[in-house]
């Protein structure tokens, strides 16, 4: 496949390649417990899970603690993030097809890139990835498409052949924001029956469909936009 032809494809992380929702809830328990708070049932975290740290923190523990709560996640999130967090099924054998047949990729995701990047290294897949990004100071977070926006002029990808794949509406509107095209995948943190409602140029049973989806959808058209 040229470069013409192949695709730039921007995966989410937490729901669409990784299962990391006990390590976030342990963090996120972790601080809510200096709070003097219970921990969160992992069904509730689970939905509350994809716009950043600092909105979990705020809606777990009240604005007014967010950012001591976000200081005590952080403290605690690098211990577990490893150990409690799992490639979803299928995720490497996908990753090496796409690679295979000539497509570059990147990881857009809420969570901070040091430990995207610490739970791909610790999966053995960083290496598909020419970048791990997240939000930082001068890039807001998803749905903001600035983080989009630069993976595409660094990965010199133009909106027509660049293809955002995730599992929640915020991953949608990331996309669509910069002219892109939106595959979801349910089984993160949202139902097939949630995600139908959204409007994606595809909505896949699994991960493993992503490949011939793309081999069969012409890479300069944007179905939707």
């Amino acid at each position: 496949m040229s470069r013409e032809t192949a695709a730039f494809v921007v995966f989410d992380l937490d729901g669409t390649l990784i299962d990391g929702y006990e390590a976030i809830g342990d963090a996120l328990a972790y601080a809510m417990e200096r709070f003097g708070l219970s921990a969160l049932p992992p069904e509730k975290v689970r939905v509350m899970v994809g716009h950043g740290i600092e909105k979990l923190l705020e809606e777990a523990v009240g604005a007014e603690r967010a950012f001591e709560g976000v200081r005590l996640f952080r403290e605690r999130y690098p211990e577990v993030a490893v150990a409690k967090s799992r490639l979803l099924p299928g995720v490497r054998e996908v990753l090496a097809d796409l690679a295979a047949r000539g497509h570059s990729m990147a990881v857009a995701s809420n969570k901070p890139a040091p430990f995207s990047r610490m739970i791909l290294e610790a999966g053995g897949v960083a290496r598909y990835f020419v970048e791990i990004a997240g939000p930082d100071e001068a890039t807001a977070a998803k749905p903001d498409p600035a983080m989009l926006r630069r993976l595409m002029i660094s990965a010199g990808a133009l909106p027509r052949r660049t293809v955002v794949v995730g599992d929640m509406e915020v991953d949608f509107e990331f996309g669509r924001a910069a002219d892109c095209r939106v595959v979801l995948v349910p089984g993160g943190s949202r139902s097939r029956e949630e995600l139908e409602k959204v409007g994606a140029d595809a909505l896949l049973e699994s991960l493993a469909e992503l490949p011939p989806w793309l081999g069969a959808c012409p890479s300069n058209v944007v179905p939707g936009v």
